[in-house]
């Protein structure tokens, strides 16, 4: 996959580093020279770090977004996140755009607009890992406590797998710390626990747990 990130600060560095290490094109936007430098210098693989805001739609253009499959937005400024991926999504049509929050109380903003809004850095890193298996996977809900974070996701039509067929749940390779616990059908609201014939299907209802 080809991921832009607007921020290359201590977050953004890491989520590089890892993307670049699971065989991803990583493109970052940051607007200090000093720390857009240090970039080019310490990542390794197929990646591009452009200096500027990438609030400003020419710097999105000159980190290569029309070919994006996912835009992450991880400054420490709420508002920047939700600026740069309101552009990503609307100007250029990024299919996924991820925001890292820092303050909990501006969750429902960006969810109010369409965006995934999540705070845990591990949790962002994990679930573009499960798009690049699955397909995209869309976060129903999310239940955080302590270092345990509970999702809800929706199973999506399947990229390397028969949608009829579907494919075994205990065969889908998950990040560390990460693991399928409960399943419901597509028309039923009741929780499976998995088990090793549990089988998923688009539209299935998935319950994951991981550590962030």
């Amino acid at each position: 996959m080809y991921i832009v990130i607007n921020g290359g600060g201590k977050v953004g560095e890491y989520l590089a580093q890892r993307m670049l290490k699971s065989g991803n094109e990583v493109a970052i936007i940051e607007k200090d020279a000093r720390t857009a430098d240090m970039l080019a210098h310490s990542l390794v693989g197929p990646f591009l770090v452009v200096c500027g805001d990438g609030c400003m739609s020419r710097y999105q253009a000159d980190a290569n977004i029309r070919k994006a499959d996912v835009f992450v937005a991880t400054t420490g400024q709420d508002e920047s996140n939700l600026m740069s991926c309101e552009i990503a999504n609307r100007t250029f049509n990024v299919p996924r755009v991820i925001a890292r929050v820092n303050s909990p109380k501006n969750l429902r903003i960006f969810r109010e607009v369409g965006i995934e809004a999540i705070s845990s850095t591990t949790l962002i890193a994990n679930i573009i890992e499960e798009d690049a298996m699955l397909g995209s996977i869309r976060v129903l809900s999310t239940l955080t406590r302590g270092s345990i974070a509970l999702n809800e996701v929706t199973v999506p039509h399947m990229k390397h797998h028969s949608d009829e067929e579907g494919v075994l749940a205990l065969d889908i390779e998950m990040p560390d710390g990460a693991l399928i616990v409960a399943v419901s059908g597509d028309e039923d609201d009741d929780m499976e626990v998995v088990g090793e014939d549990t089988r998923l299907f688009p539209g299935d209802g998935c319950c994951r747990r991981h550590r962030t």
